[in-house]
C-alpha cells in the first residue's frame, strides 16, 4: 500500500502559543499609554495595578471581619432568645459588603477624594447589616440589646419608624463601630445596622423593586399608591403590636 501523499493544503494548522497574563497585560498597557510604551513602563503600570488590587483587598477584609462580628452578636442574641424566651426578635438577617464598582459610585455621589484614607472617614456604610423583626417593639429591643454591649460604639441613629421619610420608608438606622482583632493590630470598623419588622422590609423590597424598574423616575400615580401602602404596613404593625399585648395580658 501506498504512502498517502498531502499537499501543504491538507496540513493542520498550528495554533498560536497561549497567550500569558502578562502578554495580556502588556496588550492593555500598550493601549493606555501607547506602542512606544517601554518594558520598564509597562512593568511599572503593572506594579502600581497589582499594588492597588492588593490594598483595596485588604481594605475590604477589615469590613468583611466586622460584620463577622456583628452577625456573631445577631446569631447569639437569636439562638439565646430561641432556646430561653417564648418568642425570638429576630425574624432573619442579611448582611452586603459594598462592591467595589458600588463603593466608587458612592465616592463619585459625595464630597470623597478617590482615596482608600478619605473613603474610610466618609463612607461608613461599606458593611452593611439588616435584621428583620416581628414587632416594632422587638425593633428598639434589638437595638438597645446590640448598642448596650461594651465593645459596640454608637456613632450616629437614624429613627425613620418614629419619623419617616417622605415617601413612607421607616427601618431604624444606626452607624456602629466595633473592634476587629487582627494578628498584628485592633482595627475598630464602622458598620451600618438596619432594623425594621417584616411588614417594613416588605414594603421597602417592592418600592426598591419598582424604583429599579423605572431607573429612579417613578410616575406620580404609584409613588402615591406606596405611600398609601406604607401608612397601611405601619397600620398592621400597630395592629399586630396591639394582639400580642392583649395575648400576652390575658396569659399572665
Amino acid at each position: 500500500m501506498s504512502a498517502i501523499e498531502t499537499t501543504p493544503t491538507d496540513a493542520v494548522p498550528l495554533l498560536p502559543p497561549a497567550r500569558t497574563g502578562s502578554d495580556l497585560l502588556r496588550e492593555l498597557f500598550v493601549g493606555l499609554l501607547g506602542n512606544e510604551a517601554t518594558d520598564a513602563q509597562t512593568d511599572d503600570l503593572a506594579a502600581q495595578l497589582r499594588d492597588l488590587q492588593v490594598g483595596m483587598a485588604r481594605f475590604r477584609m477589615r469590613y468583611q471581619f466586622a460584620l463577622d462580628e456583628v452577625t456573631t452578636k445577631i446569631s447569639i442574641l437569636r439562638e439565646e432568645f430561641e432556646q430561653s424566651h417564648d418568642h425570638s426578635p429576630i425574624e432573619h438577617v442579611r448582611t452586603r459588603l459594598k462592591s467595589v464598582e458600588s463603593l466608587f459610585a458612592k465616592v463619585a455621589r459625595i464630597d470623597c477624594e478617590p482615596t482608600l484614607e478619605d473613603i474610610e472617614v466618609k463612607i461608613r456604610d461599606i458593611a452593611g447589616i439588616r435584621v428583620v423583626c416581628p414587632f416594632v417593639s422587638d425593633v428598639y429591643w434589638i437595638s438597645d440589646m446590640l448598642t448596650g454591649q461594651p465593645d459596640v460604639t454608637v456613632l450616629e441613629v437614624e429613627d425613620y419608624i418614629r419619623s419617616p421619610k417622605p415617601n413612607g420608608y421607616r427601618s431604624l438606622h444606626l452607624i456602629i463601630r466595633v473592634p476587629v482583632f487582627l494578628s498584628d493590630r485592633t482595627e475598630h470598623v464602622p458598620v451600618e445596622l438596619q432594623i425594621r419588622t417584616i411588614a417594613m422590609d416588605f414594603w421597602a423590597s417592592v418600592e426598591h423593586s419598582i424604583y429599579y424598574k423605572y431607573d429612579g423616575i417613578v410616575p406620580a400615580s404609584l409613588l402615591d399608591e406606596l405611600h398609601k401602602a406604607a401608612d397601611t404596613a405601619s397600620s398592621l404593625d400597630q395592629t399586630m403590636g396591639r394582639l400580642r399585648t392583649e395575648v400576652r395580658e390575658l396569659g399572665a
